[in-house]
Formats: structure tokens, sequence, C-alpha cells
């Protein structure tokens, strides 16, 4: 894993985005770290030192690593310039498939039975209509 400032990763993270525009998947995750250990925030607290916690930013195509710390004052920026990443490369997504609507059920005219449940509880809140059914 490779730890670069914020706008080589930025530039890492679109010529990423680029190798994967025909097939591949890239993922990027954001975790707040201070980058110190347990036992030394600990040490931290116990002096009343404040800790600066950082956004930690990892990249990967699943070949390649890249990471960047992102303190809370380059926080905007940063992530003004990720969107705009983001948004120029969202033409790569496949659309969903979508499955057919499913057809409404039946009710046999014998009884009132839908195909082999039986409703048992029917609770009426304004807009909320919850039905209990019990497999027979």
């Amino acid at each position: 894993m490779v730890l670069l400032q914020p706008d080589p990763f930025l530039n890492e993270l679109t010529s990423m985005y680029e190798r994967n525009t025909e097939k591949g998947s890239v993922w990027v995750t954001l975790k707040r770290s201070s980058m110190k250990s347990k036992s030394q925030r600990n040490k931290m607290k116990n002096t009343g030192e404040g800790i600066e916690y950082r956004c930690l930013v990892r990249a990967t195509d699943g070949k390649k690593t890249i990471s960047t710390m992102v303190s809370t004052k380059d926080h905007q920026r940063f992530q003004a310039s990720y969107a705009t990443i983001l948004k120029a490369h969202m033409h790569a997504l496949k659309k969903r498939e979508r499955k057919d609507k499913k057809k409404p059920v039946e009710v046999s005219p014998k009884s009132d039975k839908v195909r082999g449940y039986v409703p048992v509880t029917t609770i009426n809140f304004d807009y909320l209509i919850c039905v209990r059914l019990v497999f027979l």
C-alpha cells in the first residue's frame, strides 16, 4: 500500500478509474484514523492532549492499492475534488437489470386462502398496513 499526498492520490485514482472503464472495479474506503497506536492514544488522553483524527482514504482495483490521509482543514477541498472525479467517471456504470414486476396474488374463489397462506393478524396504522401470514 502506497501512502500518497491528497493531490497525487486523486490523480492516481483518476487513472485507476480510466484503466477500469471497460471491465473491472475500483473500491474506495474512508476511515477515521489517528495513525497512532492504542497505547499512544491512551497516554495522550491521560495527559490531556487532544488527539487529531484524520480521514484515511484507500482505493484499490484488486491489483494496486493506494491511500492518503486527509486532515480536517483539507477535507472540504478534497471532498469537492473527489466528487468531481466520481461524477466524471459515472458513465462507466452498468445499468441495473430489473426483474419483471410480480403478478398480483390470486385468491381462489372457493375460499379466502392465498396460495397456502392465511392472514392471521391485520394491523392498520394510518399509512402502514402490516399483515402477519402463517404458512399452512
